[in-house]
């Protein structure tokens, strides 16, 4: 047992970071069983969702176990330009937070491709008095923000762009006038819940709090809105669902808190998926015995393919089915999208056909997902259809294939997966992963141990 800590989709997605991977990476081939037990990363829904609020909250809050990724040190600095202060203990194990005095205006608030930060902060930044943009990768520019900024010019929010009339997506400036009015807002969240979670999370400090109305065809994630309801409980904020699809936020101070975060367990969903393909066991430590996160859903989704879960002292344990056992399923993953690449990676490999729907807003993600999955896992030999919604694959034999991740951290973790069951298989800009996941690459490595092969 280890232990280990076709036609190409619109290229979206791409990870600036200061040296990107050229080499592609060899993923490891499974000879056997995978079998030990990974800690994964903090949580980055949690992480930035708690920073947010400790930058709103009265006094001193503490994160410990945050997540420590290109994600959260995008938030970490767009938060400090708006005048938070930041101390880390233990290495970064304990983050703490003083909320700024009063909330600044910042020139420039580089997003990259986190949508936390493209869409949590411009309601905190109209708390400053002042002008702030908001700007990211060039990449970033495509991915769905209009819904939210108009809703804040609904609440008295002055939003303008570099053309003419309201924006439609990055760049944009929000013109702060140091208090927001709240009040009533219709919102239309269809293609991202982030819109709904942006304005509960600032919301407790608008003037009227904020009444908010989803208007749309279809609300995805769900259980993101849920994590922020959770996190605004914890920090003592009156807010909740009233009706289906209508959210009030009554206006009042937000309390600084200390909060433990969990393990990130969509990013756990690739070691499950490898204890599945391989009929091997995987323990995940620290999987919280309650939960809102949407990568719980893994074991419910694994349990439908044929493997066994339960959870322990240590954590929770996945057992795989016997060789040639893996079912495909037909499954709605609209709340839990997220786990589509590596739900799909695996039901490549599975004995009969899965139906993987409910997932059209995955191309709006930070690569057209569903066109991404079905390009390369065609490159591979598999059959695939993507439609408007959904993925529709037929059991076929794979084979190696060098796999273009789109810059997207859940392409390159399933790639991974592919990797494992395909022997060949290379992998394009795997440490993408780092949005999430900085170790990925040597975690997985170490895990399949002297059990795996090298293309």
């Amino acid at each position: 047992m280890a232990t280990a800590g076709a036609d190409e989709p619109e290229q979206r997605g791409r990870d600036h970071r200061a040296h990107p991977s050229t080499t592609p990476w060899a993923a490891p081939h499974a000879r056997g069983p995978a079998g030990g037990t990974v800690r994964v990363p903090g949580s980055k829904s949690m992480t930035n969702r708690h920073l947010v609020l400790a930058a709103l909250a009265q006094g001193e809050s503490i994160l410990r176990r945050p997540l420590v990724s290109r994600d959260s040190t995008l938030m970490r600095a767009a938060l400090s330009q708006l005048g938070a202060r930041f101390t880390a203990e233990a290495g970064d194990a304990e983050w703490h937070v003083q909320p700024p005095e009063p909330m600044a205006p910042a020139s420039r608030i580089d997003a990259g491709l986190a949508g936390t930060v493209m869409r949590f902060l411009p309601p905190v930044a109209a708390m400053a008095r002042g002008a702030t943009t908001f700007d990211g990768d060039a990449e970033a520019r495509s991915r769905p923000i209009r819904p939210l900024l108009d809703a804040l010019a609904e609440l008295g929010v002055h939003v303008g762009s570099p053309a003419e009339g309201q924006p439609t997506h990055l760049p944009f400036t929000v013109y702060g006038s140091g208090t927001v009015r709240g009040g009533e807002v219709d919102i239309d969240a269809s293609a991202s819940s982030q819109f709904v979670s942006a304005l509960l999370l600032a919301g407790a400090r608008f003037e009227r709090g904020v009444t908010l109305r989803h208007v749309g065809s279809s609300l995805p994630s769900r259980p993101h809105i849920e994590m922020t309801l959770q996190a605004l409980a914890r920090s003592g904020v009156e807010a909740g669902e009233t009706a289906p699809g209508v959210w009030r936020v009554e206006p009042g101070p937000v309390r600084a808190i200390e909060i433990d975060i969990e393990p990130d367990l969509s990013s756990a969903a690739p070691f499950l998926a490898l204890a599945a393909l391989t009929s091997g066991r995987i323990t995940v430590a620290g999987w919280p015995r309650s939960t809102t996160q949407a990568g719980d859903a893994m074991r419910s989704i694994l349990t439908a393919m044929g493997a066994r879960s339960r959870l322990t002292s240590d954590g929770l344990e996945l057992t795989g089915p016997p060789p040639g056992e893996l079912q495909g399923v037909d499954i709605d993953l609209h709340d839990v999208g997220e786990l589509t690449p590596v739900v799909a990676a695996l039901a490549a490999q599975a004995s009969t056909a899965s139906r993987l729907h409910g997932v059209g807003h995955l191309r709006g993600h930070e690569t057209d997902r569903l066109e991404a999955l079905r390009a390369e896992l065609s490159r591979m030999g598999g059959q695939v259809q993507a439609t408007r919604d959904a993925l529709l694959i037929e059991p076929a034999p794979l084979h190696g294939a060098v796999l273009r991740t789109y810059h997207d951290h859940r392409m390159a973790m399933a790639a991974a997966v592919l990797g494992a069951g395909v022997p060949g298989v290379l992998v394009e800009d795997v440490a993408t992963t780092g949005k999430t996941f900085p170790d990925f690459p040597a975690v997985w490595s170490r895990l399949l141990g002297a059990g795996a092969a090298s293309p």
